[in-house]
């Protein structure tokens, strides 16, 4: 009877939960159908310059392993759509009006143990300023981990400097 109560005492919170509200926190990204090809770009890149009125985000990716198969790419949504892909050690970056804004990225792969990882993060865009975003897909004894974080302008700076740019598009 004991293991029973526990039981139900520590299931009670799945069953609790709204399939709804966790499945719409992926709401910042895009269609789960889309995939992106990404080709990097290592000719030294010039600053952008930012257009009046908006604010510059860039995205890195910071992959802790040499890609010796091949890199992890990942897609980048924001406020609900896709918007690029890193692969490897690179780069991206959008502009953004200035407001709150919902940031998604997922680990674009045809195994669902990698597909399934998404990081989120949102931030409140000023025009003129610029963010930085470093996503990381590693290995943690044999157990993939995938992440999204902000980063300071200066980790953000130096980590655009040292990777080059990705261009990417969907796959057709």
């Amino acid at each position: 009877m004991k293991a029973l109560l526990v039981f139900f005492l520590l299931a009670a919170p799945a069953f609790a939960q709204d399939p709804a509200s966790t499945s719409s926190g992926i709401a910042a990204c895009g269609p789960a159908n889309v995939k992106f090809a990404v080709k990097e770009d290592k000719a030294q890149q010039s600053r952008t310059q930012l257009e009046p009125g908006k604010a510059l985000v860039y995205v890195i990716e910071d992959y802790a392993a040499v890609c010796l198969v091949g890199c992890a790419t990942v897609r980048v949504g924001l406020d609900g759509a896709w918007i690029g892909a890193n692969q490897g050690h690179t780069y991206f970056f959008f502009t953004v009006t200035p407001g709150e804004h919902h940031l998604c990225s997922n680990w674009q792969s045809s195994l669902e143990r990698y597909s399934s990882m998404y990081s989120l993060a949102n931030f409140t865009a000023e025009a003129g300023k610029a963010y930085y975003f470093r996503t990381r897909a590693w290995f943690s004894y044999q157990v993939p981990r995938f992440d999204l974080e902000a980063l300071s302008s200066d980790e953000g700076n130096y980590l655009v400097a040292a990777s080059p740019r990705a261009f990417s598009h969907p796959k057709k």
